[in-house]
């Protein structure tokens, strides 16, 4: 996985539909995305953001754009909320609107942005298709345990006097790095 010593910066992984926002080695946020189809795909690479503006008219490109180095790429809010998960859009990445203002509001011009298509089995995958499929259940040993802000899975296994390797070893498919408030993990049984 690509990551930045320090600063902030957008990881989007196109397999997941899903953009990162991170200040410095810290996820802030996860947002999803529609991303380019097939036939116009989404430039995968590093870029940066050199330019942003707030659009205060009815627009395809929804309430904010964000212009990448590569010319006609962009990450922009949407007029089309449905499309949202899916690979529709002629390349850019698309957000809802209140979402990429949320966001707009964090970065600035030389924000570095990734784009890559990678995997994490703790992420809802989608086939390349337009249309969301559903994610692939991990099965659950025992009880389970729902993280909450501020977790770790150091600060749960002391919490619940677990181990941390019997912690590590009941979830096989999870990314400590990437902690989702609300995400279900498995618990020793």
């Amino acid at each position: 996985m690509f990551r930045l010593a320090r600063s902030v910066h957008i990881e989007i992984d196109l397999l997941r539909r899903e953009l990162d926002f991170y200040q410095g080695q810290i996820l802030v946020r996860t947002y999803p995305v529609a991303i380019g189809k097939p036939s116009t795909p989404s430039p995968i690479g590093e870029w940066s953001i050199i330019n942003k503006k707030i659009l205060n008219y009815e627009s395809v490109f929804g309430s904010r754009w964000m212009g990448l180095s590569n010319p006609g790429y962009g990450i922009h809010g949407t007029n089309n909320p449905s499309s949202i998960g899916k690979a529709v859009s002629n390349g850019c990445i698309r957000m809802y609107n209140h979402h990429v203002e949320e966001l707009f509001s964090q970065v600035s011009i030389g924000t570095k942005v990734i784009i890559y298509k990678g995997t994490n089995p703790n992420k809802t995958y989608y086939e390349e298709t337009d249309q969301p499929v559903k994610p692939i259940p991990v099965p659950t040993k025992g009880n389970t345990y729902i993280i909450k802000p501020g977790d770790t899975l150091w600060s749960i296994s002391q919490k619940l006097n677990i181990p941390l390797n019997e912690l590590i070893k009941a979830n096989p498919y999870l990314n400590p790095n990437n902690l989702q408030v609300g995400q279900v993990i498995n618990l020793p049984g």
